[in-house]
């Protein structure tokens, strides 16, 4: 029997049972002392989401065998998933200081949960790191000889933070209109590609052309300059590229390639509080303003990736 974990772990969860039983599985390896639990509720357009919210449910509530507080946040209805996760991220930091994150697709390595904690715990007090992220998305981080390196952007999938970082969390965003009209995105960011598609995607966001929370998220860094611990090794892989998907649907253009990989310890800690500007920009380029040729080899993947999808040996 492992010990137990003390830093809290909360749970997205929706209707995906298959995904929801990897990443738990994860979870109850850690066995934290405190679980906290989100789970929308089943659309009334879709039958199937009645049978897949009951199922994912009872994954969790069946399979918490180690001692553990559990606090559960389940909808009746559907919320959508800006509501959703925006208003269950604010109630689990109505009852705890500090949590680590992980929606239902996201598989963390074993490794994730001690780099987060040991990282919550250190930056605690430090108002200028807004989160701790798991997700390296494939670029090498500046320095090897540290276990991490500072960025101004947050990548969501597995995180950690804190109460006093998410108090600047806005799903209205009602300061973006001024943010907006001064160009400081164009301040914070130095690609001036990557600094319009973030405009653009935060504008979406605002006008709710789309359903979702993390974009409010990414805004309140920003809009702090704030900083996110963010690994040189990829401690999550996303597991949820399907048609059930609500933004992740095509892996070779949103990271779904990405390997789980393994943290060394004890951490070697970065001493310099300087975002890796060059690292970023060249994730954000990849992933949000990406190059002519970049997006043909995406193309003729995606082709590639269907035909042998679809193929079938010839019958003898």
């Amino acid at each position: 029997m492992a010990p137990a974990f003390d830093t809290p772990i909360a749970f997205l969860v929706f209707n995906r049972p298959d995904c929801t039983e990897k990443v738990f599985a994860e979870i109850r390896r850690a066995q934290p002392r405190k679980l906290l639990v989100v789970a929308d509720g089943p659309r009334a357009n879709r039958p199937d989401d009645v049978e897949n919210v009951r199922l994912t449910r009872e994954i969790i509530d069946r399979g918490i065998d180690w001692p553990c507080e559990v606090e559960k946040a389940y909808a009746e209805e559907n919320m959508g998933c800006r509501n959703r996760v925006s208003s269950g991220l604010t109630w689990v930091f109505e009852h705890v200081e500090e949590a680590i994150i992980l929606e239902d697709d996201c598989l963390p390595s074993p490794s994730f949960f001690p780099y987060c904690a040991e990282l919550l715990a250190r930056f605690r007090t430090d108002d200028r790191i807004m989160a701790v992220s798991g997700c390296n998305h494939g670029v090498d981080t500046p320095s090897r000889r540290y276990s991490y390196a500072f960025s101004q952007i947050t990548h969501i999938w597995g995180w950690a933070t804190w109460r006093r970082a998410w108090a600047h969390y806005e799903v209205d965003m009602k300061s973006w209109p001024e943010f907006r009209e001064r160009q400081l995105i164009y301040d914070a960011l130095s690609d001036r590609a990557v600094a319009a598609a973030w405009e653009r995607a935060f504008e979406s966001a605002w006008s709710r052309q789309t359903d979702t929370w993390d974009y409010q998220w990414l805004y309140a860094v920003l809009k702090r300059n704030g900083l996110t611990v963010t690994p040189h090794r990829n401690l999550i892989k996303n597991l949820g590229f399907d048609e059930r998907a609500t933004h992740t649907r095509d892996p070779m253009a949103s990271g779904g390639f990405l390997e789980l990989e393994s943290m060394d310890f004890p951490l070697k800690h970065d001493p310099y509080f300087v975002p890796a500007t060059r690292y970023e920009m060249e994730i954000l380029r990849n992933l949000f303003a990406p190059s002519v040729l970049t997006r043909l080899w995406r193309k003729v993947t995606r082709i590639v990736r269907r035909l042998r999808s679809s193929w079938k040996p010839a019958a003898n």
